[in-house]
């Protein structure tokens, strides 16, 4: 899928991968903001009761069995929870998303959830070519109708700004609203605009930072009132601190950490973030699992290290 030169970003449904949602915001750079009286009006119009409130709250499906061998804690995620993907190109974060992708769009009949997914893309790697290659490698019934149906739960959503993301953002609200199956929100990756943030944001740390804070806040309220889940991805940018005193890890799990991390997002994004999940990749030849992933739960101090490796069927544990 490619986005035509100086179009705004827009909304995409995976099955129809070329033709934008008429009914969803496409925000752009040069867009207008809203007037405060229309802003109001639009508010009222979305406004909902009570009854409808706790009827699309409840009507989010679980995602503890999404994928057991990924948490450091079973019964994981839950609603609210932030799951960060952290580590260097080439360790196996995409196909981990779209193993989460297909796990969750597949139907009941077939072993998936068939849970509907928003995927935020900012690094534009995502293929759709591949995620119907791991579709047709794990349904039974292998018809271009069925692949259609669950292509038809996931949205895509392409930003190449921090300023398009927290306008995308914004726009979004309104669907989790209106899709109460929609549990799940991906956005690969919230760092890809950090050197270009720091950059446009000359010498002032709070320049820098801005958007990412606002893009942080907004989405924790998503995943607060709308009962989401939310998986990010980051890039090994910096290098970690040789000071122990700053290692991330507890001291009892450190010895079977060798993990490459420090933290460089903003405060706000930190803050958030429940679970922290770190791939690499394996140099060891003899070993048939070419990938390692460390997960840590962040609020318990729970680590577990698994491996996987990825087929053309997808990532397999």
């Amino acid at each position: 899928m490619r986005r035509a030169a100086g179009r705004p970003p827009g909304l995409l449904s995976g099955a129809t991968a070329t033709r934008l949602r008429s009914n969803c915001c496409r925000p752009g750079a040069g867009a207008a903001a809203p007037s405060p009286s229309r802003a109001m009006a639009d508010a009222f119009r979305r406004a909902e009761s009570g009854t409808q409130l706790l009827a699309r709250l409840e009507g989010r499906s679980s995602l503890k069995n999404l994928e057991p061998y990924l948490f450091a804690e079973e019964a994981s995620p839950v609603h609210g929870d932030v799951i960060e993907f952290h580590g260097p190109e080439g360790t196996g974060k995409t196909e981990m998303l779209y193993h989460l992708i297909a796990c969750c769009i597949i139907p009941k009949s077939g072993g998936g959830l068939e849970v509907e997914v928003m995927f935020i893309d900012t690094d534009y790697h995502f293929d759709m070519l591949r995620l119907v290659t791991i579709l047709e490698n794990r349904l039974a019934q292998r018809t271009e109708e069925m692949i259609k149906q669950c292509l038809g739960r996931l949205f895509l959503v392409n930003c190449n700004t921090s300023t398009q993301l927290l306008l995308t953002l914004y726009s979004l609200e309104n669907m989790f609203c209106t899709h109460p199956s929609l549990c799940l929100l991906i956005l690969d990756s919230i760092s890809a605009f950090y050197w270009i943030d720091r950059s446009n944001g000359g010498e002032s740390l709070n320049l820098q930072e801005m958007n990412l804070k606002k893009c942080a806040n907004f989405l924790e309220k998503l995943v607060r009132e709308h009962h989401l889940a939310l998986f990010a991805t980051t890039q090994t940018l910096m290098q970690k601190s040789t000071n122990s005193a700053e290692s991330f890890f507890p001291l009892k799990f450190q010895h079977e950490t060798d993990t490459d991390y420090r933290p460089y997002l903003c405060k706000s994004w930190q803050q958030m973030v429940t679970h922290r999940i770190f791939f690499s990749k394996q140099c060891n030849s003899g070993n048939s699992k070419g990938f390692t992933v460390i997960s840590c739960h962040l609020k318990r101090n729970h680590v577990v290290k698994r491996s996987f490796s990825v087929a053309e069927c997808g990532v397999q544990f």
